[in-house]
């Protein structure tokens, strides 16, 4: 049965009902409703010593690079209040900020809890003069610290980089800074020889690219600072090929060496800059006779022995050529 004729089914049926619906009533009952409502809004206001639980966030600042806290910090403090009506409805529609902690201050001379009054007054700090702080948990937190050992470790990213169909990665990629400090027990810091990054994909760019990139996490290890930014350089690429003569070297004088097919061609990649400068000669496929020599089946595979430095992605084809040793006729 179609939704069409469905609604032609029940549309009559709900037209009837709808039709005879007491709706004077339902209005009177819904004044009434909202009437008790702001009457009850009103009370609550005025009424005295009403109680309520917030959850307060914790942040923790000004904490030293070269330490550990011996124990987990806590990231929220539970606290009971009594006020009146009003300033509860207040705090419980507010957006609660984050109390702050000053380690290096507080722990300033040696003291390494934060209890009593100094905690009082912080979590006072929260609300009105005239709140009544009735508890509150953790009644303390400890800010004792142990001293880190350090070492500086280099940066070594894990992961991928891809670039748009024309572009190529023109060099290594450099980290800003190259070097990050690691703060951790002799123990653990001892395993380390490296900061590596997260495995990150970085894919199809397509312009010279600054990112930011975080350094993989290690248990009892903090690293300062844990993110830094990769400098990948990406430059435009063509394609071009050249044909490459195969040749022998350290051959006897009284032998000749054949390959079948002589030439070679030697693709590559290469920027629009450096497009013009390169030319065939640059370009070098010579295979020793000692390695032919040893060779049973006649057939060798070819390797550039000269390349210029500036071009990327070399492919040779064909990858191998036979080969033929002839003695040289005496004149």
């Amino acid at each position: 049965m179609s939704i069409k004729v469905v609604i032609q089914k029940w549309k009559p049926k709900a037209e009837a009902y709808f039709s005879t619906f007491p709706w004077k009533n339902m209005l009177f009952f819904l004044f009434f409703l909202v009437l008790a409502f702001i009457f009850w809004l009103v009370l609550f206001f005025q009424k005295e010593n009403v109680e309520g639980t917030y959850r307060i966030p914790l942040k923790y600042t000004h904490i030293p690079e070269d330490v550990v806290f011996n124990q987990a910090l806590p990231q929220y403090v539970e606290i009971s209040v009594a006020d009146n009506g009003a300033e509860i409805f207040r705090l419980d529609i507010k957006k609660k900020d984050s109390l702050e902690i000053n380690v290096e201050e507080l722990t300033d001379g040696g003291n390494t809890v934060l209890q009593g009054d100094q905690y009082r007054q912080l979590i006072r700090s929260q609300f009105s003069p005239g709140t009544n702080i009735r508890g509150y948990f953790p009644m303390n937190i400890s800010l004792a610290t142990s001293k880190l050992q350090r070492k500086e470790l280099r940066v070594v990213f894990d992961g991928e980089i891809t670039t748009s169909r024309a572009n190529l990665v023109a060099d290594s990629a450099v980290f800003i800074p190259e070097n990050v400090t690691a703060y951790g027990s002799e123990q653990s810091l001892d395993k380390l020889e490296t900061a590596m990054t997260e495995y990150t994909l970085f894919r199809n760019l397509k312009a010279t690219s600054q990112l930011p990139i975080a350094i993989n996490p290690v248990e009892g290890v903090k690293f300062v600072p844990d993110r830094v930014e990769i400098y990948i350089p990406i430059e435009e690429y063509t394609e071009r090929t050249f044909e490459v003569p195969v040749t022998a070297v350290q051959i006897p004088k009284n032998l000749d060496v054949k390959f079948f097919p002589s030439r070679a061609s030697v693709s590559f990649s290469v920027t629009l800059e450096e497009y013009k400068k390169i030319t065939p000669e640059d370009f070098e496929i010579k295979l020793d006779y000692r390695v032919l020599n040893a060779n049973e089946d006649g057939r060798v595979d070819l390797e550039l022995t000269k390349s210029p430095a500036t071009v990327n992605n070399i492919r040779i084809s064909p990858s191998s050529v036979e080969f033929l040793f002839e003695n040289k006729t005496t004149p």
